[in-house]
């Protein structure tokens, strides 16, 4: 209840009975645009209301004490530092300055009221050019954790989160807002942001930040950090973190009075998107709420961004050309990075009919050749699998046959399974990812997408290669009967992960979204399962780090509800997908708590946890370098109540039969649900 006249705003903040006398307590009054937090008092029979922060650190002195001393004098205590003020007036004994405000207050029919004066007017910050810049540069997403040294960024983005432009999800540890936000990065292309506190929360980010890093997904780091005047001496949760964040980000500095601030914000996303890089932002407290100068525009990303399609040399371009037109059983290899120019490669692999095979970080940017007895599902008769240790024997078997390997967007590192020993042509937009690990025939700096279109011109009807549809549909052919045979492996200690995947197979919409995590679940799901071509996968690719595959999930999830705040198209392609969740018990159990965030929010995810009760990945490696096994037995609760008493949906699964009923019902469930399948380590 308020009552309004033209010197104060009168509030209604407690009954009498609410506090007895000789206590204190802290009241809080959310005036609309601030919270005014008032500390009340009742000694002697009169209540009191004093401003609720001591002078000297903040301490809350509602939560202070009164105490007398030996003469019967009554003083407030501060919680911090035992400093007293009077409980009535807010003056200190001793005839010292460094007093406490106080309010006027009534009592009426047994309720106190508090007199304040009339809410001024917000009046912008640096933080909210900085947020707004945010929203006009096409960030449409935050995720992170408030705290004590980031208070006026994380209001400036509550704002622009209360006018529908930004989705700010709140999670349980900043290393979860982290690999959300490098999954939303490999995702769509485009930078999430996740926020922190100074020191621990944000040191938190840094593995997030180096798995964005070492895939090239953009990501946006927002840290706190100390008050400016404490810089030096080693304040409390006082870091360099600049310094700290040197290495993983392309982009570090620190937002002072004397920043274009709109720029600052504007420069980092520009440098993550362009150079699909962290750019980190560093906000000390006391400059947060500094005013915006008069005036102040948010900055905008028109007319900051050239022309991106890089061409290769003509030079090199007909070397490649004259290397295509000569081959007889070229493929093509597609790692992560042409995952948005797919058409454009798929349109060239169609003119060679030539095999198309994927790096695992690349798995399902291409469908798999469609399987005669699942004709609803899509797929694409030159699909070959994924290469590599988490591969296919039809990939291997088609890189071992061919005499030319026409490589884009991947890399050679050991993991991608890709022999130096053919003859090869790479194209990247990355200078640097060109022949990074030997030497090879052909190196092409050019942008994918118009590499592939200029060589599908070039060698349309103009070339030798034969059609390999016929062969790549025999060699499916023959590993899914080996995959049959090795389904109907038993076992006392529980199901076969390749139970799990063809269920998989059988039921994931088309155009799911699914997130992974790392261990034995993650080569197994490389191996089983059978993309359709419109589902996109996300991983800890280079970092490989476990524990990804749950916050990737909520990274998913706040892409699909992009275009609920944005009105860019961009954001249709991925609006209310599916998105599922696949990991093993060790990986979860890094960020079980997450649950309770998707429960939060009311998130579709529907996660498959592999539960082989141990650090399955592990256990192999101990066993095929002649190590004992030891330290990877892992003691779990049951998972599926777990997530039950969180408020979503856990169904345990023990038995072959029971798995297709418990995946479609988690599917059809609206909100988080997990499907626990009890699995044998060893059936991989």
């Amino acid at each position: 209840m308020t009552e309004k006249n033209a010197e104060v705003v009168w509030t209604r903040i407690a009954a009498v009975e609410d506090l007895p006398e000789g206590r204190v307590t802290t009241v809080s009054v959310d005036r609309g645009e601030s919270v005014v937090q008032i500390c009340l008092t009742h000694v002697d029979g009169s209540f009191s209301a004093l401003d609720n922060a001591c002078p000297h650190q903040g301490g809350p002195l509602g939560e202070g004490s009164i105490e007398r001393n030996d003469q019967g004098e009554c003083y407030l205590r501060c919680p911090w530092h035992g400093w007293d003020f009077d409980p009535v007036t807010g003056k200190p004994p001793g005839g010292f300055d460094d007093g406490v405000a106080t309010y006027p207050v009534e009592v009426r029919d047994g309720q106190v009221f508090v007199g304040l004066e009339a809410e001024e007017p917000h009046r912008r910050t640096v933080t909210d050019v900085m947020a707004e810049t945010m929203v006009a540069w096409g960030v449409t997403s935050v995720f992170g954790m408030v705290g004590h040294s980031n208070l006026g960024l994380a209001d400036a983005i509550r704002r622009r989160t209360a006018a529908g432009e930004l989705e700010s999800i709140g999670i349980r540890h900043e290393g979860a807002a982290a690999f959300a936000a490098s999954a939303f990065g490999k995702l769509t292309g485009r930078p999430a942001a996740c926020l922190t506190i100074a020191g621990p929360g944000a040191t938190n980010l840094l593995t997030g930040c180096w798995d964005a890093k070492v895939d090239r997904a953009p990501l946006l780091a927002l840290t706190g950090q100390v008050n400016q005047q404490v810089f030096g001496p080693g304040a409390f949760q006082e870091l360099p973190l600049k310094e700290a964040f040197s290495a993983v980000a392309g982009f570090s500095h620190l937002c002072l009075p004397g920043s274009n601030h709109a720029e600052l914000m504007g420069n980092a996303i520009k440098t993550a998107i362009n150079d699909r890089q962290v750019a980190h932002i560093i906000f000390p407290d006391d400059t947060q709420t500094l005013p915006a100068g008069e005036g102040a525009q948010p900055g905008s990303p028109e007319g900051r961004f050239g022309d991106p399609r890089i061409r290769p040399s003509a030079e090199s371009l007909d070397r490649a050309i004259e290397m295509l037109k000569g081959a007889k059983r070229p493929i093509i290899v597609a790692g992560h990075g042409a995952r948005f120019e797919m058409d454009s490669v798929i349109a060239l692999a169609e003119e060679l009919s030539c095999p198309v095979l994927t790096t695992f970080k690349g798995k399902g940017i291409v469908g798999d050749a469609p399987d005669p007895e699942m004709p609803s599902r899509p797929g694409h008769p030159l699909g070959c699998g994924v290469l590599g240790r988490s591969g296919t024997p039809i990939a291997s078997w088609f890189m071992n046959e061919c005499d030319l390997m026409l490589v884009f967007g991947a890399s050679f590192s050991n993991h991608t399974g890709m022999t130096p020993k053919k003859p090869t042509i790479q194209v990247d937009s990355d200078r640097s990812q060109l022949a990074r690990f030997h030497a090879i025939e052909c190196p092409l700096w050019g942008e994918i997408g118009e590499t592939a279109r200029a060589m599908l011109s070039a060698v349309t009807g103009r070339h030798g290669s034969r059609d390999h549809r016929g062969e790549i549909a025999e060699r499916w052919r023959i590993w899914r009967e080996e995959k049959a045979s090795r389904l109907r492996d038993r076992s006392t200690k529980g199901l076969s992960s390749i139970a799990v995947f063809d269920a998989m197979n059988q039921l994931v919409p088309d155009d799911a979204i699914i997130a992974v995590d790392v261990g034995n679940n993650t080569y197994s799901f490389g191996r089983y399962f059978e993309a359709s071509g419109r589902q996109a996968v996300l991983m800890s690719g280079y970092l490989g780090s476990i524990g990804f595959g749950y916050p990737a999930a909520l990274g998913a999830w706040a892409a699909t509800r992009a275009h609920l705040v944005s009105d860019d198209g961009f954001w249709r392609r991925f609006a209310d997908r599916p998105v599922v969740c696949v990991t093993g018990d060790g990986g979860f159990a890094q960020y079980a708590w997450e649950v309770t965030t998707a429960v939060r929010y009311g998130m579709n995810i529907t996660h498959v946890l592999v539960n082989n009760h141990e650090l399955g990945k592990i256990s192999k490696e101990q066993r095929a370098g002649h190590w004992s096994v030891w330290q990877t037995a892992l003691t779990n609760p049951n998972i599926a109540e777990y997530v039950d008493s969180c408020g979503g949906l856990g169904v345990r699964v023990e038995q072959v039969s029971e798995l297709g009923a418990a995946l479609e019902q988690a599917l059809a469930h609206e909100g988080p649900a997990t499907v626990e399948v009890i699995t044998d380590a060893d059936l991989v």
